[in-house]
C-alpha cells in the first residue's frame, strides 16, 4: 500500500498566528530573515565559530567527518518502483545536492549496479540560478512513470511541486505545478490530483497549514478545482490530507480525508464520489493501509465498547465501512504487551508487516490471513537490533530493510514476506573500531516509580570512577521511539576518543506504545523530564560518569528537553548541545507552526496548561547568577518547522544575563539544519569540538 505518509506531516511552518506577548524584547527574532534578526545571528556566528574551528583537533575532526558523511561506500537509499526498478536518492562529494537514480533490482542484488540519472539536482539548481534542495516524489501507481517532485528552496519545508516524467527525465510540459508553498497531494488518475493547499492568501490555519481540499484536473487552473472538503482554520494538527488507498494493481480503493483536530487528534472522512461521510472511529488513531479488502488502523487509546485498547492494531472490512461509515465494528490483529510497541506497519501484495519493539529491540512478524484471520510468522533477521522498513513491493511480496545496532554498521536486506531466508545486499563497512567496545542496557527509577531503559555505548573494561566522558541523548516527544542506530561520526568522534555514548528511552516517545506516549502529555509533561534526571543521576549513581564529565545533546523538541536540564538541574551537566530547539513555552504557540503542538505541550492561554508551561518553558526560567554550564546553540534559518527565534531568543537571553555561550546559526539547512552532506560533517565537527572541549579538557 502506498499512502501519503502522515509522519511527513509533523513538518511545514508559517510565520503566523496569535499576538506575541508584549513583555517579550525578543519579538524581532521572530522575522525569520529579517535584516536584523540576521545580522544578529551572523554576528553570533562570527563570534563563536572561531572559537570552535581554531581549536587544533577541529580540523582532524571535519575531515573524519566529511570523509565518513560523504564516502562512496555508503548503502544507497533503494525502494521498489512500479515498473519493476530500484529506485533512490544519492548524495557524495560529487554530487552535493545529489542526484535521484534508478537501476534494476538484479543489477543492484548483484553488487555491480549500473545507475541511471532520473534527475541531477546540482544541475537543476545550477540552470536555474536556485538553492534546491531535493524533497521527494510521490509517483502514480501501478507504474509509477508520473511524479510530483517537491523542490525546497534551502531545505524548508515549503516546497515548489513540478510533474516529471521517469521515462523521459523531464519535466512535463504544461503538467501539474504548484507554487512554494506547504502543500498535501496526492494521485487519483493520471489526470487528477486531490490537492490541498493554500488557495487564496490565508487559506490557512492559524499554524500556518492547509485545510480545503480540492481535485485538480490536467490542465486546470488551481482556481478551477472543485472543492470536496474543507476543516476550518481553527484545526490544531499539521493540515487537512488524502489517503489513498490503493489494491496491488494501483486500483483506487478508497479515498479517505484526515482532518487534524490538534497534534494528535483527528476526524476521519469517507470520500465516496464527491461526498466525506465522517468515519466512526476514536479521534487518536493512525490509518496504517489496505490489504486484501482489509482497513487497517492502530488505536492510541481504548476504544469503549468495542474492547479495543490502546496500543491494538485492528482492521475493518472495507466494504462495510462504505456502507456505515458511522457504526465500525473493529477486529482485532495484535495486541501488544506491556513492554511492547507496534513500531511500523506496512504491506506487501498478501502480507500484513508488524515491526514490534520488545523492550527496544526489535522484531519483524509477517501476517496472512485465511478464512477470516490473521496468523504470523516471524522473519528471521539479526537480534537486538532496530529492522526499519525501507520499502514494501505492491506487486510481490519483496521488502527492503534495514538493520542496524549501536556497534554493527547498518546492513541492507532483501526479504520475502511469504517466507524463505532473507539476502544481505549491502553493509556499510566499519567507520570505527567497534570491538573495542560493548553496548549495555540498564533501567532508571523515575520519580513515579517507572522504570526507565537506557542504552550504554562504552569501551570494555571502563573504569566505574566518575571520570568517563559522556554523552547523553534524548527526545521524548511525539510518540518517537530511540532504537539502537549505528552512527559511524558518533563511533569514530567520541567513543574512539575516549567518550562513551548514551540513549535514554524516556516517556514522551513510542518505545513502549502509545502509553509510554500519552504519559508525558501536557498537565503530565514534567514525568518526561523526570526521567531524563533519572537516567542522568543513574549514570552519576554507577560511576559511569560524573557531573563535570557529563554532556547532554538533543533537537527540536529534544532541544526543548536541553533547556529544561539547563534551567532546572544545570548542576547534573558539563555541556549541553541545543539543537534547533523549542524554547519559548509560553509565546510558542504564535511562532510559526506552533498551535500545532497544542495536543503535545498544551495550550498558553488555557490557566491549568499555561502554569506547567511556567514551571518548565526555558525561555521564562532562565536567571541571572545561576550555575550554567557553558552551552552550544545551533539553529537553521530556513527552519519553517521550528522557528529560529527559539534559539535566537535563548541566545540573546542568555547574553542579557552575562552568560558564555556559543551560537551558530546555519543560513541554510532546514529542520536537520543541514542542507548537504557537507554541512553535517561541519556541524558534527563543530559539536564534537566543543564536547570534548567541556568534558575531555
Amino acid at each position: 500500500m502506498r499512502l501519503v505518509a502522515l509522519a511527513a506531516a509533523l513538518a511545514a511552518v508559517f510565520l503566523m498566528g496569535a499576538a506575541a506577548p508584549e513583555d517579550d524584547p525578543y519579538t524581532w527574532m521572530e522575522e525569520i530573515e529579517g535584516a536584523r534578526a540576521l545580522d544578529w545571528a551572523k554576528a553570533e556566528n562570527n563570534r563563536s565559530l572561531p572559537q570552535l574551528q581554531k581549536d587544533p583537533r577541529y580540523a582532524g575532526l571535519y575531515a573524519d567527518a566529511l570523509k565518513i558523511a560523504t564516502a562512496k561506500d555508503r548503502i544507497p537509499s533503494v525502494s521498489f518502483a512500479g515498473d519493476g526498478s530500484f529506485r533512490g536518492f544519492w548524495q557524495d562529494a560529487d554530487h552535493v545536492r545529489g542526484i535521484w537514480r534508478t537501476t534494476s533490482v538484479e543489477s543492484y542484488r548483484a553488487g555491480n549496479p549500473e545507475w541511471k540519472t532520473i534527475l541531477d539536482i546540482d544541475a537543476l539548481a545550477k540552470a536555474e540560478g536556485a538553492n534546491w534542495v531535493f524533497s521527494g516524489a510521490t509517483c502514480l501507481a501501478p507504474d509509477d512513470r508520473y511524479c510530483l517532485v517537491s523542490l525546497s528552496n534551502g531545505g524548508k519545508d515549503a516546497v515548489e511541486v513540478r510533474e516529471f516524467d521517469t521515462r523521459t527525465g523531464q519535466f512535463v510540459e504544461g503538467g501539474f505545478r504548484l507554487p512554494e508553498g506547504k502543500h498535501r497531494f496526492n494521485w487519483i488518475d493520471k489526470d487528477t490530483v486531490f490537492l490541498v493547499t493554500e488557495w487564496a492568501k490565508g487559506d490557512v490555519t492559524t499554524s500556518g497549514y492547509p485545510f480545503i481540499a480540492k481535485l485538480l484536473k490536467r490542465g486546470q487552473a488551481l482556481s478551477a478545482a472543485k472543492q470536496v472538503f474543507t476543516g476550518t482554520r481553527d484545526d490544531g494538527g499539521y493540515g487537512v490530507q488524502p489517503i489513498i488507498l490503493r489494491d496491488p494493481a494501483g486500483k483506487v480503493q478508497a479515498t479517505l480525508i484526515y482532518r487534524p483536530l490538534d497534534t494528535f487528534n483527528a476526524e476521519y472522512y469517507l470520500l465516496e464520489g464527491e461526498r466525506p461521510l465522517k468515519l466512526d472511529l476514536p479521534k487518536k488513531v493512525s490509518i496504517e493501509g489496505y490489504l486484501d479488502g482489509r482497513l487497517l488502523v492502530s488505536l492510541k487509546v481504548d476504544w469503549g465498547a468495542t474492547g479495543m485498547k490502546e496500543g491494538d492494531l485492528v482492521d475493518f472490512d472495507l466494504a462495510a465501512v462504505k456502507q456505515k461509515p458511522d457504526a465500525l465494528t473493529p477486529a482485532l490483529v495484535l495486541r501488544p504487551a506491556a513492554n511492547q510497541a507496534v513500531e511500523q506497519v506496512a504491506t506487501t501484495r498478501d502480507r500484513l508487516l508488524v515491526v514490534m519493539l520488545n523492550d527496544v529491540k526489535s522484531q519483524m512478524l509477517s501476517y496472512q490471513r485465511k478464512a477470516g484471520r490473521w496468523t504470523a510468522t516471524t522473519l528471521d533477521l539479526p537480534k537486538d537490533s532496530t529492522i526499519g522498513i525501507a520499502s514494501a513491493s505492491d506487486s510481490d511480496n519483496r521488502l527492503v530493510l534495514n538493520v542496524a545496532s549501536y556497534l554493527t554498521p547498518t546492513s541492507q536486506w532483501l526479504a520475502d514476506a511469504a517466507g524463505g531466508a532473507p539476502v544481505k545486499l549491502r553493509a556499510l563497512p566499519d567507520r570505527f573500531d567497534a570491538s573495542r567496545f560493548v553496548t549495555e542496557q540498564f533501567w532508571a527509577t523515575s520519580r513515579d516509580g517507572t522504570k526507565v531503559p537506557y542504552f550504554v555505548v562504552h569501551a570494555k573494561g571502563l573504569k566505574l570512577d566518575g571520570s568517563n566522558p559522556t554523552l547523553l541523548n534524548a527526545y521524548g516527544g511525539f510518540e518517537i521511539s530511540r532504537s539502537p542506530a549505528y552512527s559511524g561520526i558518533t563511533g569514530k568522534l567520541w567513543l574512539e576518543k575516549g567518550g562513551v555514548f548514551v540513549v535514554a528511552n524516556i516517556r514522551g516517545g513510542g518505545e513502549f506504545g502509545p502509553r509510554w506516549h500519552n504519559a508525558g502529555l501536557k498537565l503530565n509533561r514534567m514525568r518526561v523530564y523526570e526521567d531524563f534526571f533519572a537516567v542522568s543521576e543513574d549514570l552519576i549513581a554507577r560511576k559511569i560518569t560524573s557531573p563535570k564529565k557529563l554532556g547532554i545533546v538533543g533537537g527540536s523538541n529534544g532541544g526543548l528537553l536541553m533547556g529544561v536540564a539547563l534551567t532546572r538541574r544545570p548542576e547534573l551537566y558539563n555541556a549541553i548541545v541545543i539543537q534547533v530547539p523549542l524554547f519559548d513555552m509560553i509565546g510558542y504557540d504564535h511562532i510559526g507552526a506552533g498551535a500545532s503542538w497544542i495536543g503535545e505541550y498544551g495550550d498558553p492561554k488555557v490557566p491549568a496548561e499555561r502554569a506547567m508551561l511556567m514551571t518548565y518553558s526555558p525561555y521564562q526560567n532562565l536567571k541571572p547568577g545561576q550555575p550554567y554550564p557553558r552551552v552550544f546553540i545551533r539553529t537553521s534559518t530556513k527552519d519553517d518547522r521550528v522557528h529560529p527565534a527559539h534559539a535566537r531568543k535563548a541566545g540573546a537571553r542568555l547574553k542579557e544575563y552575562g552568560y558564555d555561550y556559543l551560537y551558530w546559526e546555519n543560513m541554510d539547512g532546514g529542520h536537520a539544519a543541514a542542507a548537504n552532506l557537507n554541512e553535517v560533517a561541519l556541524g558534527s565537527a563543530l559539536e564534537f569540538t566543543y564536547l570534548m572541549q567541556r568534558l575531555m579538557d
